[in-house]
């Protein structure tokens, strides 16, 4: 019997995000990328699937990236920081690529500012995962690791 192939998540951080640790610590707290980034992918081989991690602070490199996506990847995690209230391509290159994807923030965003109260990805992805901090990550990575298990039987 063929062993099935591990899973491939991609995980997308956003604008600013490369500033944690620095960056509004009231709001964030003093977690640095380095240091999610290293939880997930222990996260990962526990769980035994890959991940590949990118920042960016440019919407075109977030939109080229999940462009080319799909033949290599089978879900995506993305913050997609400030993009998540303005960028109607990040959007639409989500629901092009046709991976299930898992939105995350480490801030409640429905708790701060009206204006980040409405996310143009929520509507394209399988959930949304916000204020729990650098938790936040690891409950999207357990959660798009249960959606891919659950479609393979």
């Amino acid at each position: 019997m063929a062993r099935p192939k591990k899973h491939a998540i991609l995980v997308i951080h956003g604008p600013n995000l490369g500033l944690l640790g620095q960056r509004e610590p009231e709001v964030y707290g003093r977690v640095t990328l380095p240091e999610i980034n290293d939880e997930l992918r222990s996260l990962a081989k526990e769980h035994k699937v890959k991940v590949e991690i990118v920042q960016s602070n440019h919407e075109g490199e977030i939109v080229d990236t999940i462009g080319k996506s799909k033949d290599t990847f089978d879900a995506i995690l993305i913050n997609p920081a400030a993009y998540t209230h303005t960028s109607v391509a990040i959007r639409d290159a989500l629901l092009a690529c046709g991976l299930p994807c898992v939105e995350v923030h480490l801030s409640n965003i429905y708790a701060r500012e009206q204006f980040r109260h409405n996310s143009l990805i929520a509507p394209v992805a399988k959930g949304q995962i916000s204020g729990f901090g650098k938790q936040s990550y690891a409950l999207g990575l357990l959660a798009i690791i249960n959606l891919l298990d659950s479609a393979r039987k």
